[in-house]
C-alpha cells in the first residue's frame, strides 16, 4: 500500500481507504455489527490505514463502531468524520436527507460528541457535510481555524454530495485551501472531477481530492450487472435503469485497462482516479472481505500508461459514442445551476 499527503497538512493516508458509511448502517446491505467490525480490522490488515466516517451514519453508531474496531491500532491509522446534519433533532426518514445545521456552536458540540464515540481526544480529519456555499461562512471558518489551532483536529475537508458534486461549494474550498474535497468521481462520472482538477491548477491550491464511487455504483466492479437485482434497501437502487444499461456498454470499451492476472476492472477504476496527482486517496464501497482484498492491492497494480489516461479522456468527451439519455443528465447544484453553467457544462441543475 502506498500513501500520499492530505494538502498541506501533514497528515498520511493510505492510497485506498475506507468508507465507513457502510459500518452502522444497512443502506449498502445488512451485515453485524460484529461483521462490520471484523471488516474493519481486516482492511487494516490489508494496508489500509484511512478510515472515513460521520456523525450521521447510522446517527452516531458508526462512529461508534469504528472507535472499537479501531482502539488497538490508533496511532497507526488516519480517522476523518463528517459533522454538518442535526440528527439529534430529527428522526431519519428512509433515505431521505436530514435537515442542515452549520452554525459554529452545533458544530463545535457535534465535533465533541464525535470524538466521545470514536474515543478520541483529537480527529485527523473533520470534514463539513454537504454544506452549501452559503452556509461555508467567515464564522465557520473561523472555527475550523480555532479546532486547529486547538489540536482538536489536523485537517480540514468538505465532503461533497448526495449527488455527483456541488461546483461552487467545492471550488470555494479549493479556494480556501482546505486539506481536502471529497466528491463523486469515476472513469463514467468525470465532469466534476475534472472541473477541481482545473480549479485547483488555476488557484495554485494545495487541496487534495478523495474520490468515491469509484465503481459508479458497481458498474465498474461488476458487481451489478444486467441481471443483478437490487434489493429493496439497497442505496444502488436510486440510479435510473437507463444508468445501468449505458454504463455496461461503456464497461466493455474500457476493457482495455484490464491486464489478465495484473490488474481487474475494479483495481483500473482506482488506478485511473490515482493517476491525478490531487488525489490524496479512493474510498470505495467495501461490502466483502473479498472487495478488500482486490482494491485494497490497486495502490500497488501497474499504473496507467500515458496512451491509456489519452484514451479513457477520448471515450470520454465523446460520452463513448453512446447516442442516447442515460437518465442522469443533472448535477446536483445549491446556487440554482450559476455554477454549472459558468462552468461551462452542458447539464441540468438537479431540483
Amino acid at each position: 500500500m502506498q500513501h500520499r499527503t492530505l494538502g498541506d497538512s501533514g497528515v498520511e493516508v493510505s492510497e485506498v481507504g475506507f468508507g465507513a458509511w457502510v459500518v452502522g448502517t444497512d443502506w449498502w446491505g445488512d451485515r453485524s455489527e460484529d461483521d462490520a467490525i471484523e471488516m474493519v480490522q481486516y482492511a487494516v490488515d490489508q494496508g489500509i490505514t484511512y478510515f472515513d466516517t460521520g456523525d450521521v451514519y447510522g446517527h452516531g453508531r458508526s462512529e461508534e463502531l469504528l472507535g472499537q474496531a479501531l482502539a488497538e491500532v490508533r496511532d497507526e491509522v488516519t480517522v476523518a468524520t463528517k459533522v454538518g446534519y442535526d440528527f439529534y433533532d430529527n428522526p431519519q426518514a428512509g433515505h431521505g436527507e436530514l435537515p442542515k445545521e452549520m452554525e459554529p456552536d452545533y458544530l463545535r458540540d457535534a465535533v465533541e460528541e464525535s470524538l466521545e464515540r470514536l474515543e478520541l481526544d483529537s480527529v485527523d480529519v473533520l470534514q463539513l457535510h454537504n454544506a452549501d456555499v452559503d452556509e461555508i461562512t467567515p464564522d465557520v471558518l473561523e472555527l475550523l481555524d480555532e479546532l486547529e489551532e486547538e489540536g482538536t483536529i489536523d485537517a480540514t475537508g468538505l465532503a461533497l454530495g448526495p449527488s455527483i458534486g456541488w461546483l461552487a461549494e467545492g471550488d470555494l474550498a479549493i479556494e480556501e485551501e482546505f486539506d481536502s474535497v471529497q466528491l463523486v468521481w469515476n472513469v463514467l462520472e468525470q465532469e466534476v472531477g475534472n472541473h477541481f482538477l482545473e480549479t485547483i491548477e488555476r488557484t495554485g491550491s494545495s487541496t487534495s481530492l478523495i474520490p468515491r464511487v469509484p465503481h459508479s455504483s458497481g458498474i465498474l466492479n461488476e458487481q451489478v450487472t444486467p441481471d443483478t437485482e437490487l434489493g429493496e434497501g439497497d442505496h444502488r437502487g436510486f440510479r435510473p435503469d437507463e444508468w445501468y444499461e449505458t454504463g455496461w456498454e461503456k464497461l466493455e470499451a474500457l476493457r482495455f485497462l484490464e491486464r489478465d492476472g495484473e490488474r481487474t476492472m475494479g483495481q483500473a477504476s482506482i488506478a485511473w482516479l490515482l493517476a491525478h496527482d490531487p488525489v490524496a486517496t479512493v474510498t470505495p464501497t467495501f461490502r466483502t472481505k473479498a472487495d478488500i482484498d482486490e482494491w485494497a492491492a490497486a495502490s500497488d497494480v501497474p499504473t496507467l500508461t500515458d496512451e491509456e489516461l489519452t484514451r479513457v479522456a477520448e471515450l470520454s468527451e465523446n460520452d463513448f459514442d453512446i447516442d442516447r439519455d442515460d437518465g442522469m443528465d443533472s448535477l446536483r447544484s445549491s446556487v440554482d445551476g450559476a455554477d454549472i453553467e459558468s462552468a461551462g457544462l452542458d447539464k441540468l441543475a438537479a431540483d
